[in-house]
């Protein structure tokens, strides 16, 4: 049966892959589910929850079987114990998964109409239609869900934007701010905010979800489980790893940054192989790696009590998501770009 997509494209859409908002499967992350239908139940839910934790472990479609339960049970005495599992068939799946229904505000990237492209940040006039979401009267009383996928793709009018909004939250609305990296955002959002803290899935889970979706595994049992592992607990992790050379570019990277010399050859063969005009996907992904390294390593200094060199991370991380976006915006040279953060990185590993 071929898959039938009925939820708007976003900037980072898998083709052949479900949505979150039209993804019925959620895999793992039972505990917090637990804990947030029982905070709904007795009439305690916050209004601001920061779904935080690594790429493509589930974070926004957790949110969405957050969203399709509180509209499916308005009765918080009445709603079940755990989530609702959504029906498929119901109007109320279909007016989620369709970004059509009334109560239901998701925010991620634009598109632009005049680039045909999708915007590299979240910005400030897409929070500003929060505003005007609000200030509708819900159409039978039920929760109004703002999802905000990911708050990290945020500038930094548009954080301060979204802070005014979470400062005088209305009756009955809660926000669904998802994160990868929580520390990346204001202080003043994550105070307003209670963390849920989502863990990346077993790999028996990753290859649960695989196999529901029907992407093809390696049949050598070790190539299985190096993919599994390489995963590291992130289904979409392992879709872009198989399917779009995610594993080779990574290791790769992992090399290059983490060598005792920079090897120069290497790194231009990389970066020739992502800044070609057909290669958006592998470019994205040598990206996405970088961040992941950064917010790793950041995350085990600041375990250590090394504040000083999470900080320096930090700016790192915020200085790597400026140059993503200028290369983007001001159609920089991509091959470039990949020469200068992979040595960036590797100097500041060094550190």
């Amino acid at each position: 049966m071929m898959f039938e997509r009925i939820a708007p494209e976003q900037h980072d859409t898998l083709e052949g892959i479900a949505e979150p908002s039209e993804n019925a499967l959620l895999v793992g992350h039972a505990e917090a589910a637990a804990t947030l239908a029982s905070a709904y139940r007795a009439g305690k839910l916050p209004h601001a929850l920061l779904l935080a934790g690594p790429r493509g472990i589930g974070k926004a479609t957790f949110a969405y079987h957050l969203a399709y339960h509180l509209l499916r049970h308005p009765a918080a005495a009445g709603a079940p114990e755990m989530l609702a599992a959504p029906d498929t068939d119901s109007p109320l799946f279909r007016q989620i998964a369709m970004g059509a229904h009334p109560a239901v505000l998701h925010l991620t990237r634009p598109f632009n109409d005049k680039t045909k492209k999708f915007a590299t940040l979240l910005t400030v006039d897409e929070i500003r239609r929060v505003n005007r979401f609000l200030s509708m009267t819900s159409h039978d009383g039920s929760y109004r869900v703002v999802i905000v996928d990911p708050a990290d793709d945020m500038n930094t009018n548009a954080a301060n934007a979204l802070l005014k909004n979470l400062e005088e939250p209305p009756a009955r609305t809660v926000f669904l701010l998802i994160t990868h990296s929580a520390g990346s955002l204001l202080p003043t959002i994550r105070s307003r905010c209670q963390m849920i803290r989502l863990q990346p899935l077993a790999a028996d889970e990753v290859e649960t979800v695989l196999t529901a979706l029907g992407m093809p595994l390696p049949d050598d049992a070790g190539k299985r489980a190096a993919l599994l592992e390489r995963a590291g607990g992130s289904v979409r992790d392992a879709i872009l790893l198989s399917e779009f050379g995610g594993l080779e570019i990574a290791d790769t990277v992992d090399v290059l940054v983490g060598g005792a010399s920079f090897d120069f050859a290497k790194a231009h063969r990389l970066a020739d192989a992502v800044s070609g005009r057909d290669n958006e996907i592998r470019f994205d992904l040598m990206n996405a790696h970088l961040l992941d390294i950064v917010t790793q390593a950041a995350g085990k200094a600041a375990e250590t009590g090394e504040i000083a060199r999470a900080g320096n991370f930090a700016r790192v991380f915020q200085e790597l998501r400026i140059a993503i976006s200028d290369t983007d915006t001001y159609n920089l040279d991509r091959k470039q770009h990949t020469l200068n953060m992979i040595l960036r990185l590797h100097d500041t590993l060094r550190m």
